[in-house]
């Protein structure tokens, strides 16, 4: 018995049948595996601080781990600022979903010719960490560990560092300032609002009812409201992976101090290198200043 649609066309049952069990088994694919398309660790780590001439330290952070017996580490690299001093600035540096910390040195480089000591870390599962797949809470409890030893271990003032996150690791960045909100500043880099709208800012992942299948959030939309600190939203303008105006609704969302800056023909990982050094520089400065100028006035 065909099935009349509804433009007046007959299509057989088991054509019917058989769209739905497909569109039925892409919303199970999305179930299942979320958490391998979210997140894309590399192992192999390509170059070192020691390619790059700088002085550096390999960090192991022990995390909880869901075996009583087994301890899981975090792999990070403590480059220190080259004059150091008891006022100087420090990063916590979270990578995206993708690679790991060697892909990110080159930019991590940058801050620390800005003066910064720069902390990289790679959550569990990412380049030498071990631990499982990363999932949102692991990342969220990487990212902690991380700030837990530069206050703790390493005797920072919270009000001396500064949290920078690209892409997946601005929504990480966001949700560890949250907790810390007595930080000194917050950088957030082609980040986007949630998962679910990056999603839907796609046209074929909006054809099905991810608000219903996606379990990792990372909804920085909200989380963003609750924010005292200076932050710094950076995005470039052809960005085809995170779209530009996410960066421009979660500037609009928070009241704390705020810039944004939206840079012409840069995409998701090239906005330093478009711009030039210098100038990304001078961005980051004027940032610094902002944050110093509020300190003043405490």
């Amino acid at each position: 018995m065909p099935i009349s649609l509804l433009n007046g066309s007959k299509w057989p049952v088991y054509v019917v049948l058989l769209l739905v069990t497909i569109y039925g088994g892409i919303c199970l694919f999305f179930l299942l595996f979320q958490q391998r398309l979210i997140f894309v660790p590399s192992s192999e780590v390509t170059v070192t601080p020691r390619e790059l001439q700088l002085d550096y330290e390999d960090i192991w952070l022990p995390v909880s781990s869901s075996s009583p017996s087994k301890v899981e580490k975090i792999h990070s690299w403590w480059i220190p600022a080259t004059n150091q001093s008891d006022n100087s600035h420090v990063l916590l540096y979270l990578h995206g979903n993708g690679g790991n910390i060697g892909v990110n040195l080159y930019q991590a480089e940058r801050f620390h010719k800005l003066g910064f000591s720069v902390l990289l870390i790679d959550y569990r599962g990412y380049g030498k960490s071990t631990g499982p797949h990363p999932n949102e809470s692991r990342v969220y409890e990487d990212a902690e560990t991380a700030l837990n030893y530069l206050i703790r271990d390493r005797g920072i003032d919270p009000d001396r560092i500064f949290l920078y996150g690209h892409s997946l690791g601005g929504a990480i960045a966001i949700e560890t300032a949250t907790r810390n909100q007595n930080i000194a500043g917050l950088i957030v880099q082609c980040s986007f609002t949630s998962i679910l709208e990056t999603a839907n800012s796609r046209k074929l992942y909006s054809l099905f009812p991810l608000n219903f299948l996606l379990y990792h959030e990372f909804n920085s939309i909200e989380k963003v409201r609750s924010l005292s600190m200076p932050i710094l939203f950076i995005h470039g303008q052809e960005d085809d992976v995170v779209p530009a105006y996410m960066s421009e609704e979660l500037y609009a969302a928070t009241s704390a101090p705020k810039q944004l800056h939206l840079i012409p023909n840069a995409g998701h990982n090239d906005v330093a290198s478009v711009m030039g050094d210098k100038n990304y520089f001078d961005l980051i400065d004027r940032f610094l200043e902002q944050v110093r100028v509020r300190e003043n006035l405490k």
